[in-house]
């Protein structure tokens, strides 16, 4: 066996490990960030980060003090005591579950309890938290609206917890075929407990739910006993479109487990996310409690407890910002749309005349999804890459067992309108060559 270049005696053996190892939904996100280390000098369209333009390292350290005064004004801890929860290994479920609950009830109209609050080490704990507690044996599945964010199913493999998938339709959701997936999993022995939504601008699709269909959809998954795993990190960020309600802030009957991130509004290097599980739980000696305390015992023996200084971070800047960061996100949500009509307006002025490409025009968030007349793979990307200077993502990665599908998706968050311009004209090249060489004519 080879490895890096030196050749090592065989120890393990991927056959002999977790099989999910050899799932591709394992190895789509350590792709994609190697495509991009071996070609630094591409204009990256690939990856969903948030812009860079608005760090400050200054902020961190004030933030912090801002979380510290906090805990001693507003909480009346003592000194001993703000450098204990600060410093010191922490609540399993965190230590600013009372702030999440505040800046939900500001910004998304969530009320909810801070204690069916667990704050985790990024949304993608909090989805595995989920999983792993709803995955009870072998006949439990769980439901995903296709194309579906690779996180969410390399996430169900670590929970040995089946996908099955739900068109997506000109809605965000077909709910005829969620209804028909879960009575079919049902007649062949199946126990469907979820379906993973994200119905404000869809990583990758790009598409949101009109509030018609989000009332239709909860109505769907209480007559077919689902919980809705409802992901929400692009919510703040909708453009020039008014916001929509989300699912959970139309949750009566406490159908909605609700997973929030702090990656794009506050920092991803804070790495905090977190879930709202108010959902009742009975347990074994007939005690009622919150599914967010049984989230909890699955965190505790797998990272303890979320970092209390990237939470009094977090913390910070929500204190000074009186808990809303709709006003505090301002600047980014500019710059998004602003960014996102840019690839709009570039696709158009390259692309409008070739033929069989297409793209979509979302409202919000950070993806443009563009269809073209042939199959995309990674070695197409790698060519891209290395032939053009350009990074886009592969749409295959985003469906389970599909991994040519004739599409791509541009993440237009993290660079200039400037470099947006130059990368979807490198792009335009390439879509051109690759019709030239399949139908032998020029695409014009």
């Amino acid at each position: 066996m080879t490895t890096n270049g030196l050749d090592e005696a065989v120890d393990l053996a991927t056959s002999a490990l977790f099989g999910g190892l050899e799932d591709p939904a394992a190895e789509s996100m350590n792709f994609l960030n190697e495509v991009a280390s071996r070609h630094p000098h591409a204009i990256a369209l690939a990856a969903g980060r948030p812009t860079e333009e608005f760090f400050d390292l200054a902020d961190v350290h004030r933030y912090l003090r801002s979380f510290c005064d906090h805990l001693a004004g507003r909480l009346g801890q003592s000194p001993a005591q703000v450098r204990r929860t600060v410093l010191q290994y922490g609540r399993t479920k965190g230590i600013i579950h009372d702030l999440v609950a505040e800046h939900l009830r500001i910004d998304e109209g969530i009320d909810v309890d801070p204690e069916s609050v667990v704050v985790t080490a990024g949304c993608q704990e909090a989805m595995f938290l989920v999983l792993r507690a709803l995955r009870a044996d072998h006949r439990d599945v769980l439901l995903a609206v296709t194309p579906t964010y690779v996180g969410l199913t390399g996430a169900a493999r670590l929970a040995d917890l089946p996908v099955l998938p739900v068109r997506t339709g000109a809605a965000g959701v077909d709910l005829a075929d969620l209804a028909a997936v879960a009575e079919q999993a049902r007649a062949d022995g199946l126990r469907p407990r979820a379906c993973y939504v994200m119905p404000d601008f869809a990583n990758p699709s790009g598409l949101s739910m009109d509030v018609a269909t989000r009332g239709r959809l909860l109505e769907v998954a209480a007559e077919q006993e689902l919980l809705l795993l409802e992901d929400n990190p692009y919510g703040l960020f909708h453009g020039e479109s008014g916001r929509l309600p989300t699912l959970k802030s139309l949750d009566e009957r406490r159908r909605v487990v609700y997973l929030g991130s702090f990656a794009k509004s506050v920092l991803p290097g804070a790495r905090v996310g977190y879930v709202v599980a108010d959902q009742r739980v009975a347990g074994a000696d007939g005690r009622v409690g919150l599914f967010a305390d049984e989230l909890s015992k699955i965190k505790s023996m797998v990272t303890v407890n979320t970092s209390p200084i990237a939470q009094a971070v977090v913390g910070g800047k929500l204190v000074e910002h009186g808990g809303s960061l709709a006003a505090a996100t301002a600047r980014e949500r500019r710059w998004y749309a602003g960014n996102l009509r840019r690839a709009v307006d570039a696709l158009a002025e390259h692309l409008t005349d070739v033929p069989g490409v297409s793209w979509t025009v979302p409202s919000g968030g950070f993806f443009v999804v563009v269809s073209v007349p042939f199959p995309v793979d990674d070695d197409l990307l790698e060519r891209s890459a290395r032939d053009h200077g350009v990074l886009w993502t592969p749409m295959g990665h985003f469906y389970d067992g599909m991994p040519a599908v004739p599409a791509l998706r541009l993440s237009v968050s993290s660079v200039s309108a400037d470099l947006i311009d130059t990368g979807v004209r490198r792009l335009a090249v390439l879509i051109e060559e690759q019709c030239r060489q399949r139908t032998g004519q020029v695409c014009r």
